[in-house]
């Protein structure tokens, strides 16, 4: 009777998660549609984007002024408009708010748009000295917009562990950034370890933050009460396949982002 009911079990589970894998593989095809009908409908460049680059050595590189006034305007004021941020809080690590790469593409297509640009991507391939590509739809942090507007707000010392084949960047777009520090800016800076060094990067609105993640180990320190400071945060990579066990990380990881739910992508 417990064999059976063991059986019974798991053959129950099997079929409810392939059920739920095959839902994921539709929902990725009606994404993958979406945001081509979006970047076909709404062209988005950057602002001189032949502009003499940083050198990318530490890696790491700042370009400030990436985007025209009224491109930033309009993605600014879609992330402004978001209200579905998911709040996490992983003790001693991290707490914030963040919205998903799915709930994005429904809502926001200016910042969708610049993500799948190719004068975006073609800056950073020129950056980094690799043919750079989006990640996955199924990767909830490809692209994403992390809130910091609560006191304490933070995340601690991390890599972004790249869980792909290929090398993985990070790119970050700060939208909001205000507070009592000097500057008009909040206290919730970005800090990187290049070595033996830890420097601050400087995050106001509207400057490109790029660096490998699995290479630049970083934190954004506490926000302070009544300060805000909102990102668009971007990954690419130069083969954005990947193997199981890559694959099965990537999901654990994004747990502490997205909650459970993360498991099924």
């Amino acid at each position: 009777m417990l064999v059976e009911t063991a059986l019974g079990t798991g053959v129950a589970l099997a079929g409810g998660y392939a059920y739920v894998r095959r839902r994921r593989r539709t929902l990725y095809r009606q994404l993958a549609g979406r945001t081509a009908n979006i970047v076909e409908s709404t062209p988005i460049a950057i602002a001189d984007e032949d502009r003499k680059l940083p050198g990318f050595h530490e890696p790491l590189a700042v370009i400030p002024d990436i985007l025209d006034a009224p491109t930033f305007h309009t993605i600014r004021d879609e992330a402004e408009r978001l209200v579905a941020a998911e709040r996490s809080y992983v003790p001693a690590h991290k707490k914030g708010g963040t919205v998903a790469y799915e709930t994005l593409i429904a809502s926001s297509p200016a910042i969708v748009a610049l993500y799948h640009s190719p004068s975006l991507q073609g800056l950073v391939s020129r950056l980094s000295g690799e043919k750079l590509l989006p990640t996955p739809f199924r990767d909830q942090s490809s692209l994403s917009v992390l809130f910091y507007d609560k006191p304490g707000d933070h995340i601690g010392w991390h890599f972004d562990h790249n869980f792909y084949r290929g090398r993985h960047f990070t790119i970050l777009l700060p939208l909001v950034n205000e507070g009592s520090a000097p500057g008009g800016l909040s206290h919730a800076q970005l800090i990187a370890k290049i070595g033996e060094e830890e420097r601050v990067i400087p995050t106001p609105p509207n400057i490109l933050v790029m660096f490998e993640g699995a290479k630049v180990r970083h934190k954004v320190v506490p926000i302070a009460d009544h300060e805000r400071r909102m990102v668009l945060s971007m990954t690419y990579c130069a083969d954005p396949s990947s193997s199981l066990t890559q694959g099965v990380a990537r999901r654990v990881k994004d747990t502490a982002f997205f909650g459970i739910r993360a498991l099924w992508t």
